[in-house]
């Protein structure tokens, strides 16, 4: 089930790229996927759909292009720029969060304890890294209550993606791509689209080497480096990315992310060479994929660790090594932020 769906994400990801026979026959399907968005939207602006301003600024990191464009290591970074400003930062998520008995959402607060099967990968890597409050649930005003009721100090919430959460007020819009741009530019399902590459936001970061012809001008790139790689049962057993290149060592590649080619390319760009594995995006693992692989050392991401050290077949498998990446973004970014926090244009 698994290799057939990652089929056909890939089919469906080559397509939205260009626009050929396939997307133009989807193309009347996406003209009523925006107009129920632009609809279900514009009743939250005119009030017909109630929305809750809370006591704090809110800042939400999302994309519009679906899968994954790097929005983890994007809130891990502004996290602690506006912690180095003097801010008190909270994170809220969706992550995997339960239904109670009752049917209503759960909300729930990550711990170093916590189980990435019921709160998420990607919450569970922010809280390690970011050492900050995070809590997860489908409704995201709840999640932020939840917090702030847990952790009166936090005076800023950001959201992990929920960029189409149009219940939670919001003060600044971060919209993230990556080096597809917005593909051939068209909505679900003719294109990678949620909403129009036009949607209105505050600052459009690109997450590539080179910023797309199709970006904004006043676009922000970020980059996501990786130079170390540390053993997945034994973080303290580090080497340099680079000299696995010298190694005469088979060398894997595993990534369960929404764009694994981005991890595999930043491996390439290290002199390594390698098997690849593209998996799912927030695939469990429980499969364990790596037990058929003839690699004598596998590269994993940050990102799917967090699940792998919770598996007992895994985490002891002395083949495996992580690759932390960490984002990098112009100052700039940050102290534009700051600017409209308080209330100034960024003009």
């Amino acid at each position: 089930m698994a290799t057939s769906k990652s089929s056909l994400e890939s089919t469906l990801s080559a397509a939205w790229q260009r626009r050929g026979l396939l997307v133009c026959l989807l193309w009347p399907l996406s003209l009523l996927f925006g107009l129920l968005a632009a609809l279900r939207r514009r009743l939250y602006v005119a009030g017909w759909q109630a929305s809750t301003r809370l006591p704090v600024p809110v800042i939400v990191v999302g994309n519009i292009f679906v899968g994954g464009t790097g929005k983890t290591p994007l809130t891990i970074w502004l996290v602690q720029a506006l912690r180095q400003a003097g801010y008190v930062p909270g994170v809220i998520s969706r992550g995997y969060a339960a239904q109670s008995a009752d049917g209503k959402p759960q909300v729930q607060h990550v711990t170093a304890a916590s189980l990435a099967a019921e709160v998420g990968d990607e919450p569970l890597l922010i809280a390690d890294r970011a050492q900050c409050p995070v809590v997860v649930g489908r409704d995201r005003v709840a999640a932020a209550r939840a917090l702030l009721q847990a952790h009166p100090e936090v005076n800023l919430i950001l959201s992990d993606d929920g960029l189409q959460h149009y219940r939670l007020q919001r003060d600044i819009e971060i919209v993230l791509f990556d080096a597809r741009g917005a593909g051939n530019g068209w909505l679900l399902p003719a294109g990678p689209l949620r909403e129009p590459a036009s949607r209105r936001r505050d600052f459009t970061v690109v997450n590539a080497a080179a910023i797309p012809a199709s970006m904004p001008a006043d676009s922000i790139r970020m980059q996501l480096v990786g130079d170390a790689a540390e053993r997945l049962a034994d973080p303290t057993d580090t080497r340099p990315l680079a000299s696995l290149g010298d190694t005469a060592l088979k060398i894997a590649a595993a990534a369960g992310i929404g764009n694994p080619q981005r991890f595999f390319s930043m491996l390439s760009a290290a002199g390594l060479r390698f098997e690849t594995l593209a998996l799912p995006d927030h695939h469990d693992f429980s499969d364990n994929p790596f037990a058929a692989l003839e690699a004598e050392l596998i590269l994993i991401t940050e990102k799917d660790a967090v699940k792998c050290r919770q598996i007992a077949s895994i985490k002891n498998d002395r083949r495996i090594w992580v690759v932390p990446v960490t984002a990098q973004i112009d100052a700039a970014l940050s102290q534009q932020i700051l600017e409209k926090l308080r209330g100034h244009t960024t003009a």
